[in-house]
């Protein structure tokens, strides 16, 4: 007479061949081997950036004259690089350059979240037909290349969002618009929202049915539920996805020019402005790129113990 297995002894078994799972993972990544592998690859990767961290404090004629590694054989060291970064001035100063980064940035950063989580959230946990399809379909627009979309979306935006002879927003022209970035934050939140919604839907759908079940019988909403429940629990994705988010757009050149060029430019802009027009002045760059990347750094920092973990969001669902 065949046995039937009860759910919770299925639960123990698959538990435990999760855990079993987990623990040779996490062995074979803290094998020597892994370990050495890893360290080759973070001196290689780090090599580059100590040269240009050493470059950025030597004098320019020592730059342009001979390697970084000889300046520790003959050490010459100087603030005159990053002094004349911060005295820079041409289309923009540096930290008017700044101050437009961070205008782009952050928004740019919390809009798709804003979006995909609630797509996310509707694809995980609300029936409707044709769910499966479309969440395909915005999968598969991660493929897209963005400079695709530019040529459209210059377009787009110069007949004030006019699609199809229909004004789709009337009263508004995103023309006048220009000066607070409404079309780099639109264009950002686009190429952004397909990533978004497959890292945040991984997160969410992860959550126990039993919880958003047991959310229902106590008589919440879909609001109340994903006020109170999915978003903290999807927190470290959230988390994740920021920093992803956050560092491409600051990073971003294509977009910034092409969307919110002259005074609104970001700091990208201003690295390229800095080696002059024939780029007689390229030492320069070298003090401007430690410049623009601390604020990356500090946010990267700060969201560290969040990354591995929305990283994994879902990577273990039974």
């Amino acid at each position: 007479m065949a046995t039937i297995a009860s759910p919770s002894a299925t639960t123990a078994r698959r538990h435990r061949s999760e855990g079993g799972t987990l623990r040779r993972t996490r062995i074979r990544l803290s094998s020597p081997w892994a370990t050495l592998a890893a360290i080759v690859l973070a001196v290689l990767w780090t090599i580059p950036s100590f040269g240009l961290l050493v470059s950025s404090f030597r004098p320019p004629d020592a730059i342009t004259t001979s390697g970084w590694w000889t300046a520790f054989a003959n050490p010459q060291f100087t603030l005159a690089n990053y002094v004349n970064t911060l005295k820079f001035t041409d289309t923009l100063t540096v930290w008017q350059s700044f101050v437009n980064s961070l205008t782009i940035t952050i928004p740019a950063t919390l809009f798709p979240i804003t979006l995909a989580l609630m797509a996310a959230y509707a694809f995980a946990w609300i029936d409707f037909r044709g769910k499966d399809l479309l969440f395909i379909c915005v999968f598969a627009m991660q493929v897209v290349p963005l400079q695709m979309a530019l040529v459209p979306l210059l377009r787009l935006y110069s007949n004030g969002l006019n699609l199809f002879g229909v004004q789709v927003f009337p009263g508004l022209n995103l023309n006048s618009l220009s000066s607070s970035f409404a079309e780099v934050w639109i264009s950002h939140t686009i190429f952004a929202l397909p990533l978004a919604v497959f890292i945040l839907h991984n997160s969410v759908s992860a959550i126990p049915r039993d919880v958003i079940e047991a959310a229902k019988v106590d008589g919440a909403g879909h609001g109340h539920t994903f006020l109170r429940l999915v978003l903290p629990l999807a927190m470290p994705a959230i988390a994740s996805f920021a920093i992803f988010q956050f560092l491409w757009v600051w990073n971003d050149l294509l977009v910034a020019t092409i969307f919110a060029p002259g005074s609104n430019a970001p700091i990208t802009k201003l690295l390229t402005d800095l080696s002059g027009t024939y780029g007689q002045q390229w030492y320069l760059l070298s003090a401007g790129t430690f410049l623009a990347i601390i604020v990356p750094l500090v946010v990267f920092f700060a969201l560290q113990r969040f990354f591995v973990r929305g990283l994994l969001a879902g990577a273990t669902k039974g």
